[in-house]
This record gives structure tokens, sequence and C-alpha cells, in this order.
């Protein structure tokens, strides 16, 4: 078969390797001459402990199986099984953490509850207070500014994959086919639209409205913390963000301890994940309301310092890089994708919201299966 896949961020590229893996033929079309969007401007995280069981589980159990064996292929993609801690301080936050360990698939997302020395063990950079942790040994890391790059060069070796920059896709032809801002038109066998966050223009004209929102976020990077950060690490707001943690321990969380206040109005969790140059990649914010705004804002960055440095029981390093970005997230957080034929042979993939970074390889399988290739 030949494939057309539209978009070369983290989705359309696993497409691609999907594709290609199947021994067919690939041509790769990205309006940027490289992705610019929400799968560089992540923390790079494969993130099973949070997600709901069920079907976003087994998703982010089988992604996170294929991501290991493709960057044990592809080392440039920076893959490590560095689990996640989030540390938790009092016995509201110890409560839901006992209450996700005790879940019945809490062994199939590596849960388990260490007291702050056994933490300490697993990441001596944790040197503030807290009273102990949820470890999941089944989370990991990729480099999200480096990932699409080597993938790419990897599929560039087979001789079956071209990549076209720098061409925007005006108009779905027919079936099969697509034609770009230079009046070429690409024919293959299935065309896979993974426009990210992307939902005008093209997409509203095949689809029409679909059940997919934009989200915006915060985030930011420092320089190398000169020691090793061993494990990602997240705060007990993200109990409060992820379904994972659903329980009446959790309501019990939320009714006698509110969030900060800075954190509630920006939708805010920690996460933490330290790069290969040892910097730390630490955020996020999340706004749903349009127009989003056109600045960042300091009150999110202040905050996340604060809550990092009582962890690390030390200042932060100096921050190098702040940037927002934009993701697309279906409406029905259930969802793991939106999957759409929007023409006989042409399909839309959009939607994974903050997971697209981790179950992009299993969303791009699931596809490659529903088509038949």
């Amino acid at each position: 078969m030949k494939v057309i896949v539209v978009g070369a961020g983290v989705v359309g590229t696993m497409h691609a390797w999907q594709a290609v893996e199947r021994g067919h033929e690939v041509v790769h079309i990205e309006r940027e001459a490289e992705a610019r969007g929400a799968s560089l401007r992540n923390f790079g995280q494969i993130w099973v402990s949070g997600r709901a069981g069920g079907e976003e589980l087994d998703t982010a159990l089988r992604a996170r199986e294929l991501w290991e064996g493709i960057g044990a292929r592809v080392p440039g993609l920076g893959f490590r099984a560095i689990g996640s801690l989030t540390p938790v301080r009092n016995e509201l936050e110890l409560a839901v953490a006992e209450a996700a360990v005790a879940r019945p698939d809490a062994a199939a997302r590596g849960y388990k509850l260490l007291t702050a020395d056994e933490a300490r063990a697993v990441n001596p950079a944790l040197r503030g207070a807290f009273e102990a942790a949820l470890w999941c040994e089944r989370d990991a890391a990729v480099e999200p500014r480096l990932a699409q790059l080597a993938l790419r060069e990897a599929l560039l070796a087979t001789g079956k994959y071209t990549f076209l920059p720098n061409r925007e896709v005006r108009d779905v032809v027919g079936e099969n086919a697509v034609r770009d801002d230079r009046g070429e038109t690409h024919t293959g066998d299935a065309v896979v639209l993974c426009t990210g966050a992307w939902l005008s223009g093209l997409v509203r004209e095949v689809a029409g409205e679909i059940p997919v929102r934009r989200v915006r976020l915060q985030m930011m990077q420092t320089e190398p913390l000169g020691e090793t950060l061993t494990t990602s690490v997240a705060d007990a707001d993200s109990f409060r963000y992820y379904p994972a943690y659903a329980s009446e321990a959790l309501d019990a969380l939320q009714a006698a301890q509110p969030q900060d206040p800075t954190a509630a109005a920006h939708r805010m969790q920690l996460l933490m994940v330290q790069r290969l140059d040892g910097g730390l990649t630490i955020g996020d914010t999340h706004e749903y309301e349009h127009p989003f705004a056109f600045d960042t804002l300091e009150d999110p960055y202040e905050h996340l310092t604060r809550v990092v440095e009582s962890f690390l029981g030390r200042p932060l390093p100096k921050i190098r890089r702040r940037w927002a970005g934009v993701y697309a997230q279906c409406v029905d957080t259930g969802r793991v994708v939106h999957r759409q034929r929007v023409r006989d042979g042409v399909w839309l993939v959009t939607g994974p919201g903050g997971r697209g970074m981790t179950c992009s390889p299993a969303i791009a399988e699931q596809t490659a299966d529903e088509l038949g290739w």
C-alpha cells in the first residue's frame, strides 16, 4: 500500500511508523519545516500512572510496550524506563495514594506505596519534606524535542518513506487523495490526517464540528540540575486531575484541603522530568476558554518553583526556557482519541489531549488495524 500521512507531530509520525513497519510506502506531509506543536512542547512522559481504568489504561500500557521496543531500535528517542514518584505530605493525600494502591489494576500500573526514606532511596534528589510517595514503575520518558527527528531518520533509512515539509494540505480530492498549497495532488491507498490542534480550515471542511477542544498550557525548563533526578515527579494536585485517583479519599481531600488559589485558578498540577542534558522540564497549567492568552503569566511559574523546591530541598537552577503550547483533547475525556472516516479512504485522527505523547504508538497501531493495513 501507499499511505499518505498529514501532520508530522508524534501522532502522525507514529502512523507513518506503523505503515512502514507493515511493509507499506509512506508520503508524510507537514506544513512547517518540522513539527512545532504539542508534540515538542510536552514533558516527554510516557504516563501510565494516572490513566483511567479500562480502554485508556490498556492503550497506555500497550503504548508503553511499543515505546520501549521502538526506543531499543532508535536510541535517539532517549527512552528511559524511569518510573514516577508522587510525594504526599499529610494523611489526606496519603489516603488517596492508599486508595490508588488498592485499585484492582494497581499491579498493571506498577503502583507501590513507599515511605519517605524508601522514596529517597529510589530518587536521592528528593531531599525535601514529605511523608510518603506513590511509586509507579510503568511510567517512562522520552526526549520530546528529539523524538520526531530520530523517528524520521529511522524511517528515511528504510527507503519506504518520503518527507515533504513546508506544504500545507488544502483539500481532500475525491478518494484517497489530498492537494497541497503548491497545487500538487498526493494519492495513496489511504490518507490519515493527524492535524493536532489545527481544527479549523481543512479539518472543519471535511469533518464539520467535531467533539474536540483545544487546551493551552504553560511549562518551563531549567539549566542542568547538577545531579540525577532518577524518576519523574508529580505532586498531590495530580490526584485532582487524573482519573485514576478518583475515590472517596479524593473527595475527602477536595473537601478538606482546597487547592492553592494559584493552582486552582490555572488548573495546575506539578509534573517534572529531567532531560538528557540535565535540565528539568516543569509544568503545567490548563486553559480551556477561548480566546487563549497570547502571553505567559508568572504566577503559575512561581507556584511551581515553590512546590519543586520544597520537594528537592534546594533552589531550582536558573530557568532557561518558558513556553506555552496548545493541544487537541476529546470533549468526552473518557475517549482516548477521535478517529473518524471523513471521506472514502481518508481518516482524521486527533484529540488525544495530554495523552498524545504517551499513547501515540498504540493509537497508530489501532488505526492500522482498523484500516486493515
